[in-house]
This record gives structure tokens, C-alpha cells and sequence, in this order.
């Protein structure tokens, strides 16, 4: 009798199969997910991983039949919050309800310092009481959500805001390999951070070793207090988020140049010339702070005049105006960045005002960091190993 069937149904597969003369009639007889409707709007989901019972949110748009492949978005919370406060941060239900795909926001096993908040066990940061093995977690809710929903497996992607973000970034520095891209607010790292014997703080390059090269989206505000985006703050914090955007182009294999624009205190900021046809994007806001971006009064103007452009996404010329607005909502940008809509499009960056922000990102492709200063950056190289004077890990207690 084959395995997980019962007698019926393990019948009826050998059926299928003298019938086809190959196991493809039991494929697809037996895909996970497929076949089931489910109600629309939010479920609460249990994972299993080892001896641990773990939660998750799910949130499925009214178009879901369970009949069409569909994609699916897993949306990671900052600390002190839960995963249905998160999607009413970050918007991702109503961009799901809208196109059609699912949002899965799981929750990170770390109690808050609010009641029924939680926060996640970044690896190599937090070392705090109670915290679980995180990278097993998200890779068990991506194949319990494969079983659950009927997906399709090319187009699973992660979005991670402030301590959710940092998460991500753990995951895909340990070779998480599931997400087809990923996008951060607030958040984006590129391995653990540690001081140069000359007092630059650089990304580790020991502790992110991506699987494969992954198209990533980014935005941080140059006024957050919280994250710094020149820098410092927190222990596990330290590089700022240029020097984190530029050590991702190196581990994509990016070449040349980056293309950017500014307007209206926002700079954008692409590279599309990297391995494997994935592309690196970014959105700085001048005046952005560590909140998440909300859209602005123009927002929808601007979507609407975008006509067949995707929303976000603004097609560069000499002449003419960026038509672009600096807070549209970032979940609303990384969906039509998900759906690589047209590679011809530029996506995002914006000026620090502490730090001379070179847009070019001038650092060649054998750059390991990126150091920002008053006078404008500095840079590494990746063959060169780092003369380590101490890291910025283990704060005990941090979140």
C-alpha cells in the first residue's frame, strides 16, 4: 500500500498510474494544497518543529479557490509585535486582497517587553531565555504552507520590517534558499557586524553565505533612531544600511554601476546586472524615520498616472520627472519589484543627512564593505581579510 494513502485511495492512484503508465497521475492526484477550498480572511496555523508548537497568521484573499497556483508572501514582524499587528503595519492583507495571493505572517518565539508581543531569536544577536531555533521555524512554515494552500513554489516571498527584517537577512546569510526575493523595511543586514582595527564597522563575511544570488528590495529612513542608517545604535546594529546594500551587490554578483534618481527627498537606487537576472533595489527617505512608510496624499495620483507602469516603479529618462512618490506604500512597491514587472524599470534610494550619500555606489565588485563618512564612503577589499578588533554581538538581552 503506498504510504499516506488509504486503501481507496492508494487504488485509485494505481489506477492513475497503469492509466498514464508513469506516477505523473499521482502527482498530481496527490499535490499538497491543491483541491481544497478554504474561507477567505485570516487563519490561525500551528507548525510543528520538533517538540515545539509554533504560530503563524495566514491571510487568504476572497479570489482563493484552491484550484490556481498562487503566490505567496510571508510577512516577518518587528520585536515587541505579533503577527496580525504586523500586516496591519505593513498593508500586506490588503495588497493580497487586491492581486490575489497569500500573506503568511509567522511569529518569532522571543516574549516582548509588552504583554502578548513577541520578538525573534536573531541568530549570533539576542542570545536572551526562551528563544528557539528560528531558521528551522521559517523553513517549517514554508513547507507547511505548501501543504496547506496550493502555492506556486516559484513564487514564495519574504517581507521583513525593523526586527522581522533582520530575521530575513539572518535567514538568507544561512543559506535559505526558499524565497524567490525578499524586501526589507527598515532592517536590511549583510552578516554580523564587526570593527576593523582602525574602528570601521564592516558586515562579517563568515557568518552570510547566501545559497544563491536573490533579488532584494530595501528601504530605510535616514532619520531612524532606531536602526541608524549611517550606523551604530544597538550592538548588533553598527554598519550602516549603504554598507549592508552594497555587500548584498557583491554577494549578487552585481556589475557596474547602479542606476538612481532622486526627487522630493527619496532617492532610487538599482542594480540590474547581476548573477542569475536578479536585481538589488532600494528606497532611501530623507525625513523617513523607523515607522513604516505610509503612502502620502499623492499616492494615488501617482498610481494612476503611472498608467501601464507598475505602481513604485518609474522609468528613467533624461528629461523627465521622477513619477514617483516618496511614501507609497512599501508593500504596494515590493509586489510589482516580486513580479519583476519590467527590468527595465528603476526602482529605489534617499540622502542621509549626516552622511554624503554617493549614489553611484563607486565600490567595484571586489569591494567587501562600504564605510560612510562626512566626506563620503570608503571602501574594502574582499581579499583582504579583515584585521578584527572586536564584534557587536551577543547583547544580552536585545531584541
Amino acid at each position: 500500500m503506498l504510504l499516506g494513502l488509504g486503501v481507496s485511495s492508494a487504488r485509485t492512484c494505481f489506477r492513475a498510474v497503469t492509466t498514464c503508465a508513469f506516477f505523473l497521475g499521482c502527482a498530481i492526484m496527490a499535490q499538497a494544497g491543491c483541491g481544497t477550498a478554504l474561507d477567505s480572511g485570516y487563519h490561525q496555523m500551528n507548525i510543528a518543529v520538533g517538540p515545539s508548537l509554533r504560530q503563524a497568521v495566514s491571510f487568504l484573499p476572497t479570489s482563493y479557490r484552491g484550484t490556481d497556483k498562487v503566490p505567496v508572501v510571508f510577512d516577518f514582524h518587528g520585536s515587541n509585535s505579533h503577527p496580525r499587528g504586523q500586516m496591519r503595519r505593513s498593508s500586506w492583507d490588503s495588497v493580497a486582497e487586491r492581486e490575489g495571493f497569500i500573506v503568511v505572517a509567522p511569529q518569532g518565539s522571543l516574549l516582548g517587553s509588552m504583554p502578548q508581543t513577541y520578538a525573534w531569536n536573531v541568530p549570533g544577536v539576542t542570545f536572551r531565555e526562551g528563544g528557539l531555533d528560528e531558521v528551522a521555524f521559517i523553513k517549517a512554515a514554508i513547507e507547511r504552507v505548501k501543504q496547506e494552500y496550493c502555492l506556486d513554489p516559484t513564487r514564495i516571498y519574504a517581507s521583513g520590517y525593523s526586527g522581522g527584517g533582520r530575521m530575513l537577512s539572518a535567514y538568507l546569510c544561512a543559506g535559505g534558499d526558499e524565497f524567490a526575493a525578499a524586501g526589507f523595511v527598515n532592517s536590511l543586514r549583510s552578516g554580523l557586524p564587526v570593527e576593523t582595527r582602525d574602528g570601521r564597522w564592516v558586515p562579517d563575511a563568515t557568518s552570510c553565505t547566501p545559497a544563491r544570488p536573490v533579488s532584494i528590495i530595501a528601504f530605510h529612513g535616514a532619520k531612524d533612531e532606531a536602526n541608524p542608517y549611517a550606523g551604530g545604535g544597538k550592538p548588533y546594529w553598527q554598519y550602516g544600511f549603504k554598507t549592508a546594500l552594497q555587500r548584498w551587490s557583491q554577494l549578487d554578483g552585481c556589475k557596474g554601476k547602479g542606476v538612481s534618481e532622486s526627487a522630493d527627498g527619496v532617492t532610487f537606487d538599482l542594480y540590474d546586472t547581476c548573477k542569475g537576472g536578479v536585481r538589488i533595489a532600494a528606497y532611501e527617505f530623507a525625513e523617513g524615520n523607523h515607522d513604516w512608510p505610509r503612502p502620502g496624499a499623492r499616492a494615488n495620483v501617482v498610481a494612476a498616472a503611472s498608467g501601464s507602469q507598475a505602481a513604485g516603479l518609474v522609468k528613467v529618462s533624461g528629461t523627465r520627472k521622477p513619477g514617483f512618490d516618496a511614501y507609497i506604500d512599501p508593500a504596494t512597491r515590493m509586489w510589482d519589484f516580486f513580479r519583476k514587472a519590467d527590468t527595465s524599470d528603476v526602482i529605489a534610494t534617499a540622502a542621509s543627512p549626516v552622511t554624503k550619500v554617493r549614489a553611484d555606489l563607486p565600490c567595484g565588485a571586489d569591494a567587501a564593505s562600504v564605510t560612510e563618512t562626512p566626506e563620503g564612503m570608503t571602501c574594502s577589499n574582499s581579499h583582504q581579510p579583515i584585521d578584527q578588533r572586536r564584534s557587536g554581538l551577543g547583547a544580552k538581552g536585545a531584541l
